[in-house]
């Protein structure tokens, strides 16, 4: 999950983290995301980030997402679980608490308003917490406002701040921090925990947006500058910035809303049908039931793949898609490209008619006017690591 997917280096009345004069302090080259001026890099530079994440640990202030949380007016957590369901496809019935679930809040066509973390922790049972991106937080809490029951309302958490802790040596740093480490190894992915850590309590999830094994963590505002410190104090941890969590995510073959996903766009064909449990498939009764229940039974009439460039130039979202070299009717478009660090070559995904989204179907992409041919590739383009 991520906010916009546009980047202004020219901030213009923008909002800040509770960080941002720590970015400044340690380098960070600021613009503006999502509204926010944020550090798209720092001195060392993205792919500097980017390698370093995968081979230890980056740091990344995500506090710019937005998080609230719904509580039962009277009853529990059935009742909180039975109004979330009215407006996203998966089971927050059957969610466990210590358990999060990604899920998308849909319109009435199906499409995403946004996509979703839900999470319920151990501690209070009848209280689910959402994270919706930067871009689309006042769209997607104005939207349960306005439409939950009045058994259940929903309370935003501004002072709520985010740090996520991405990389094979997460674990390692933030257990020489933790109250109890022991805890935080016995964690699989999506799980969420209330550790004390740094010597302030947090709430802790094993999850992330890159790919790989990483902690994402909720902390107080007043605190967050001081936990930041903690952390980049060991040599395993640098400070990463929005640049690296992009070509990271694309890497892992992981959709940005306003990008690889919109208000027009299913789940189902966007590549996120895993994320509708069994028991929705055929309960239904969210929003754009029909449509998605049509495609996930007969498939949807176009998909989200992943493409490869054959030359050494990268194809860029919005470069329109075709059957090949002479066509001038595109069958359809790339929403998100770029240079992968790690394979040291470019990467793309786009939507394609299902019957050219085969693995190795060869298209062609327009880029400044010249067809540069692209061979549809399974994604991930590179393998995950979440701790299963």
């Amino acid at each position: 999950m991520s906010g916009s997917h546009s980047i202004d280096s020219h901030p213009v009345a923008a909002r800040t983290t509770p960080l941002h004069q720590w970015h400044l302090e340690h380098g960070g080259r600021m613009g503006v995301f999502a509204g926010y001026d944020m550090p798209i890099r720092y001195a060392e530079g993205t792919i500097a980030e980017h390698t370093y994440t995968r081979a230890h640990a980056g740091l990344f202030d995500v506090s710019h997402m937005g998080v609230a949380e719904l509580h039962p007016v009277h009853e529990g957590f059935a009742v909180v679980a039975a109004a979330i369901e009215l407006f996203v496809p998966c089971d927050v019935d059957l969610l466990a608490p210590g358990r999060q679930r990604y899920t998308q809040l849909l319109n009435r066509s199906g499409g995403i308003i946004d996509d979703l973390m839900i999470s319920r922790s151990i501690e209070r049972p009848d209280v689910l917490t959402i994270v919706s991106n930067a871009g689309r937080k006042g769209e997607a809490f104005g939207h349960l406002r306005a439409h939950l029951p009045d058994s259940v309302s929903l309370l935003e958490l501004p002072n709520v701040c985010l740090l996520a802790v991405q990389g094979p040596d997460s674990e390692t740093v933030l257990a020489r921090l933790a109250d109890d480490p022991g805890t935080l190894s016995s964690m699989a992915f999506m799980d969420v925990r209330s550790l004390v850590v740094a010597g302030f309590e947090v709430q802790v999830s094993r999850s992330g947006y890159t790919g790989e094994d990483g902690f994402e963590i909720a902390v107080d505002a007043a605190h967050v500058v001081v936990l930041a410190d903690n952390l980049v104090q060991f040599a395993e941890v640098k400070p990463a910035g929005l640049g690296a969590r992009d070509t990271l995510r694309l890497e892992a073959g992981l959709c940005l809303y306003g990008s690889d996903i919109d208000e027009t766009t299913s789940p189902v064909e966007a590549g996120l049908g895993w994320s509708i449990q069994k028991r929705r498939r055929t309960s239904l009764g969210f929003p754009g039931q029909i449509r998605i229940a049509s495609e996930l039974l007969d498939g949807p009439a176009r998909r989200l793949v992943g493409l490869a460039p054959l030359g050494k130039a990268p194809v860029r979202d919005q470069s329109l898609l075709f059957r090949d070299a002479e066509s001038n009717d595109p069958i359809g478009s790339v929403t998100s490209g770029g240079f992968s660090p790690t394979l040291g070559r470019p990467v793309a995904m786009g939507y394609v008619p299902v019957d050219l989204a085969a693995v190795g179907t060869m298209l062609f992409a327009e880029v400044r006017g010249s067809r540069h041919q692209v061979e549809v590739v399974a994604i991930p383009f590179v393998a995950h690591t979440y701790r299963r």
